[in-house]
Parts: structure tokens; C-alpha cells; sequence
């Protein structure tokens, strides 16, 4: 099964940038799955951030990151990314990187999370 590993996050100041990337392994047929990425704070609801559809390749935004962040995917590599930036405090969070099968409306798969802190 698809296995997610998230990397880049970290400490930065409001109005810096990071990259976030998600490396993925365990299938053949990837472009059987739609990707996005999703945050949550503690003791609020997780909510997502970005999401790429396989296929085409669209993509959907949460208003909060519209203009600021971009959601790209290298398949060559396997790796999901997110470009963040204009970052604001607002965007600290714990950010997770999911999958989901096409024919689906949920995300079951789900990497490990990786902190942004913005200060």
C-alpha cells in the first residue's frame, strides 16, 4: 500500500517561505490516487490546505492560501509538494500530506506530519 513521508518543515518568520515535500512509495498505479495536503492546530479540526487531482493535474485551494501557496507534483519522483509562501502566523500547524483512490471522497492514507512554525 502507498506509504507518505513528509519533509521541510520548520521555524521561519512571517513572510518567509518554505517548501514542503512528500515523498511517496508502495504502488504501481498512483494515478489511481488523488494528493493534497491538509494541517491541523491542536485542539481544532484538521482542514485542508491544497489538493492536485490526478489526470489533469487541477488543483483546488483553501481561501485562507489562495495567491500564497502552490500545491505541485513530480511524479517522475514520486513527490508531492508545497510551495508556501507570504507565510503568516495564522499558518502555524501541523502539516500532513494525504491520499485518496479516485472513486473515493476520502483521504485514508496519511504521512506522519511535519511542523510549521510561523513567528
Amino acid at each position: 500500500h502507498v506509504q507518505l513521508v513528509e519533509s521541510g518543515g520548520g521555524s521561519v518568520q512571517g513572510g518567509g517561505s518554505l517548501k514542503l515535500a512528500c515523498t511517496y512509495a508502495g504502488s504501481t498505479t498512483y494515478s489511481a490516487y488523488h494528493m493534497g495536503w491538509f494541517r491541523q492546530v491542536p485542539g481544532k479540526q484538521r482542514e485542508g490546505v491544497a489538493v492536485i487531482y490526478t489526470g489533469d493535474g487541477s488543483t483546488l485551494y483553501a481561501d485562507s492560501v489562495k495567491g500564497r501557496f502552490t500545491i505541485s507534483q513530480d511524479k517522475a519522483k514520486n513527490t508531492l509538494e508545497l510551495q508556501m509562501n507570504s507565510l503568516k502566523p495564522e499558518d502555524t500547524a501541523v502539516y500532513f500530506c494525504a491520499a485518496r483512490y479516485v472513486s473515493s471522497q476520502t483521504y485514508h492514507i496519511w504521512g506522519q506530519g511535519t511542523q510549521v512554525t510561523v513567528s
